[in-house]
Formats: structure tokens, C-alpha cells, sequence
């Protein structure tokens, strides 16, 4: 009974001392990839032990919020010009820079028979609201921004935008009918679980618009640093890459 008394002992100091190890992360991520991180930090919980608190919204919206010193430990952008901007003004960790996911911009309608697939809706009466994340703020917003520019459709479109916040609450307008379309993520609706309605959609050329890297960085002021970079490595390992290749990004 002595080693099997031994052994127990052992097993409770080494349960006891997992917490101790352990961080809680404060992540924030920008309102695309929402559906991906919380796949992958639930992995990346289940595989380190870390605990991973994840706020959405977007990229612009944090970037305002880091330097008046909210105590986010990494942000995942929507941009590679932002993470980019934080470690030249010394709140980002420079060698943990990379990135993590380059997003697709589609045209997307929950009426399945409303976008066709060379965008001509964008030309037509058939809709009165079109949905755009706000270019300021939102990468995707800028984006769409281009995309309607390049096309020669701004000044055409202008009295019929409904401008978001974030990606996020764009989908949000289109889904419930406030716009019958707009300018979102592929990853956003598109989902690999089917879990949302297919509608309709245009994916965007990628050459319309300007490439959107998505870059993570870790935040100078974190206090768990070690957690966080395992965090970021954690992003380019095979678990998450193959949720972010499934949600529809390339990396």
C-alpha cells in the first residue's frame, strides 16, 4: 500500500499545482474570425491548460482601447497595419508579429436568389441597403471600400450604405433583413459546420482589393508572456491551421 499511497499523494500535489502554472489570456480578435478562434482557443485550453477570455470587435476599435491601456494580453487584427503600428509605438512584442490568416471578401445576401456570382447585383434595383463595415475601423470595411471603388460603383452606392461597426454587426444587419447585402468575411458565412444559412454570394477578386493579412501580436504589457507566446505559436501549428484553412482562410 506504501507506493500506491506514494503515488497518490504524488498525483495530488501535481494536480494541485496545474493552476498555478496555468494563465488566463485576455485575446482580442478581430469580429471576422470569431467563429475560428473560439474553436481554436478551446483546443488550445484543452491541449496547455491556459484559460483564453476572447473579446470581438473591431481591429480600430481595439487599437484605441490598447493605448489608453486596456489589459488585453494579444490581439489578433483584421489588418497587418495595425499590429504593425502597436510594436512601432513599443505595445507590441515585435518578434511575435506574424501572420495568422489572409481573409476573403464576399458579397453576401441571405436570399439565396439575390447575389449572383459576378457581383452585377451591386448594379441593379433589386435591393434598397447594402451593408459595409466601417472603413475607419474595420479592415473589411476598406476593403469593401476599394472594391467599390475600383469598380466605379461609390458614388452609386452611397445613399444606400449601412455603415457598421465591425464585421461582425454587418453580418448581423444582413442576416436579420436590415440589408438585403453586403460586404463580409467568407469565413463568416461560410462556416464548415453548416451551422449558418448558405443565401447567396459573390466572392470578391481578390484583386479588387488590397490583400487582407491579418497579423496576431503579443501586447507589451502582458503579464503572462509565456502564455501568450505559446498562444501565437499555438496559431501556427496544425490544429488551428486546419480550422482556419476550413473556415475559408489562407495563412
Amino acid at each position: 500500500m506504501r507506493p500506491l499511497f506514494r503515488r497518490v499523494v504524488a498525483l495530488a500535489f501535481a494536480a494541485l499545482s496545474l493552476p498555478a502554472l496555468a494563465d488566463e489570456l485576455q485575446v482580442a480578435v478581430a469580429a471576422n474570425f470569431a467563429a475560428p478562434a473560439q474553436k481554436i482557443a478551446a483546443a488550445f485550453e484543452k491541449d496547455t491548460g491556459h484559460a483564453v477570455k476572447l473579446s470581438f470587435g473591431a481591429t480600430g476599435r481595439f487599437y484605441a482601447q490598447i493605448t489608453a491601456g486596456a489589459p488585453f494580453d494579444v490581439l489578433l487584427a483584421a489588418d497587418d497595419a495595425t499590429p504593425k503600428k502597436l510594436v512601432a509605438e513599443g505595445k507590441g512584442i515585435a518578434e511575435s508579429r506574424r501572420t495568422y490568416a489572409i481573409g476573403k471578401l464576399v458579397l453576401w445576401s441571405a436570399d439565396p436568389a439575390l447575389v449572383d456570382t459576378k457581383g452585377e447585383v451591386l448594379k441593379s434595383d433589386k435591393w434598397k441597403h447594402l451593408s459595409v463595415a466601417d472603413p475607419r475601423l474595420a479592415p473589411y470595411g476598406e476593403a469593401a471600400r476599394e472594391t467599390l471603388e475600383r469598380r466605379q460603383l461609390t458614388d452609386a452606392v452611397k445613399t444606400r450604405l449601412v455603415i457598421a461597426e465591425n464585421i461582425g454587426q454587418a453580418w448581423q444587419f444582413i442576416s436579420t433583413g436590415n440589408a438585403e447585402l453586403g460586404f463580409v468575411a467568407l469565413g463568416q458565412v461560410q462556416p464548415p459546420d453548416g451551422s449558418r444559412p448558405a443565401g447567396s454570394m459573390w466572392r470578391v477578386p481578390e484583386s479588387d482589393y488590397t490583400p487582407i493579412r491579418q497579423d496576431v501580436v503579443v501586447l507589451s504589457a502582458t503579464k503572462s508572456r509565456a502564455a501568450a507566446g505559446a498562444f501565437v505559436d499555438y496559431l501556427s501549428g496544425d490544429k488551428a491551421r486546419a480550422v482556419i484553412q476550413a473556415y475559408g482562410y489562407g495563412w
